[in-house]
């Protein structure tokens, strides 16, 4: 894999632990469970590690390219 491949890969993670916080934040709303610890736990929230799934789209799109 080269940088690019990298690239790609750091970007999908990052994108895909950004959809998660908004999901998670969202379901917390429309439950009206939105506490100051629940949003502060949202917050922080790490992003995930790089899955098989994210390889696989990262090749994808980097045939794509």
């Amino acid at each position: 894999m080269d940088r690019r491949d990298h690239l790609i890969l750091a970007l999908c993670a990052l994108l895909r632990a950004e959809r998660q916080t908004r999901a998670a934040f969202e379901a917390v709303v429309a439950a009206g469970r939105l506490s100051r610890e629940t949003l502060r736990a949202i917050l922080i929230d790490p992003v995930p590690v790089t899955t098989q799934d994210d390889l696989m789209r990262a090749e994808r799109l980097a045939e794509a390219a």
